[in-house]
């Protein structure tokens, strides 16, 4: 006997679906603030080296380079959306391809 879906969808449910609809945007998202670790790189490779080039030019300079740190935890949620929504795509497939034979 087949199923019928609820069509009221629980939070979780709507947010996936959301998400899923989005993934381009958020991955978008994900490789500007990969980017934009290329500069905070060799401003971390100044600081380390000593050679005085970048890194403590300016203090404001200085707030924002170690800022981009910070924006890396969003890259990290993505990544664990994206694996967890690939997942939940292919057990939904799978759970169907068996509801077929």
């Amino acid at each position: 006997m087949i199923t019928k879906e609820v069509e009221k969808q629980s939070t979780w449910s709507r947010f996936w679906s959301w998400y899923e609809r989005h993934v381009t945007e958020s991955l978008i998202l994900t490789a500007f603030i990969i980017y934009i670790q290329i500069p905070h790189m060799i401003w971390n490779a100044d600081l380390y080296l000593e050679t005085g080039m970048i890194s403590r030019v300016h203090p404001i300079l200085d707030f924002f380079m170690y800022g981009v740190d910070l924006i890396e935890i969003f890259p990290m949620v993505n990544i664990g959306f994206l694996i967890y929504s690939t997942a939940r795509k292919k057990r939904k497939q799978s759970i169907e391809n068996r509801d077929k034979k």
